[in-house]
């Protein structure tokens, strides 16, 4: 069964399920467990940091049973608190894997130059900033970091995970006060995203040039120069899927290892 996963994450700690700790996942698998009356795993399209919230996060579960999708959808909607919400249940074909047959996942990031910071309304998912940040010199910075290379600088380290990603769309678009930053790849690595905007808002507020991201794609290791933006500005908004007839390919090119090819014909696969 294929869900539709809609969070605040102001209060949850990521999804990941954690031992005496309140997760999505943890919350998700508990209640459905609950209400279908057997044991349920969930496996995810992106797994989100404490305090990063999703509007169009993608799992599936295996399951024996059988049930009326539209009456479950209505049934969580009174079972699960209020900042959790499953917004689509569908039938899936076996080969159907959440993260591994991802092609790409869409992530916005929220911010406002308004003098006052977030309104009210929008603080759990707006980061304020600086009301005079150069658009158009984050919108070159951003530029510089697209296509396929090694993302070591932007990525928290962890063992044996590549860091090799193609970065498919990263683009601002301002109305009024808020920008938003639109963030594409077919995978990203830990707290990558909001790596990619804490470097960007560097340039954006005269601490960095536009060149500067371009030389972070030569870093193998973490730099300590990039700041990670704050969580809560951050939100997965959607996960495209191939059609039904290549779900099977996608998964296993999904599992290959990624290489960034090199000018001489060599690389520097991870």
């Amino acid at each position: 069964m294929r869900l539709g996963i809609s969070y605040d994450g102001t209060d949850f700690t990521g999804w990941a399920r954690q031992p005496g700790l309140r997760t999505v996942q943890g919350v998700l698998e508990e209640s459905l467990s609950k209400v279908l009356r057997e044991p349920l795993a969930l496996t995810v399209a992106g797994r989100t940091d404490a305090g990063v919230h999703a509007e169009g996060q993608v799992a599936h579960f295996d399951t024996v049973g059988e049930f009326d999708a539209d009456k479950l959808i209505y049934r969580m909607a009174k079972f699960l608190p209020k900042d959790v919400r499953i917004t689509e249940i569908r039938t899936a074909p076996p080969e159907f894997d959440a993260r591994f047959s991802a092609m790409r996942r869409h992530y916005a990031y929220r911010l406002t130059t308004a003098p006052y910071g977030a309104q009210p309304l929008q603080a759990r998912g707006v980061v304020p900033c600086k009301p005079g940040v150069d658009l158009e010199a984050m919108r070159e910075a951003s530029r510089n970091l697209l296509g396929l290379h090694n993302f070591a600088a932007f990525c928290r380290r962890r063992e044996g995970a590549t860091t090799i990603r193609e970065l498919q769309r990263f683009d601002w678009e301002r109305h009024g006060d808020l920008l938003t930053a639109y963030v594409s790849a077919d995978a990203f690595c830990w707290s990558m995203v909001r790596s990619l905007v804490g470097a960007v808002l560097a340039v954006g507020e005269g601490r960095r040039t536009p060149e500067w991201t371009k030389t972070l794609l030569a870093e193998t290791e973490r730099s300590s120069s990039v700041t990670v933006a704050p969580a809560h500005g951050l939100s997965l908004i959607a996960v495209d899927y191939p059609a039904d007839a290549d779900l099977a390919a996608r998964n296993s090119q999904t599992r290959e290892t990624r290489t960034v090819p090199q000018p001489d014909g060599g690389c520097c696969g991870e």
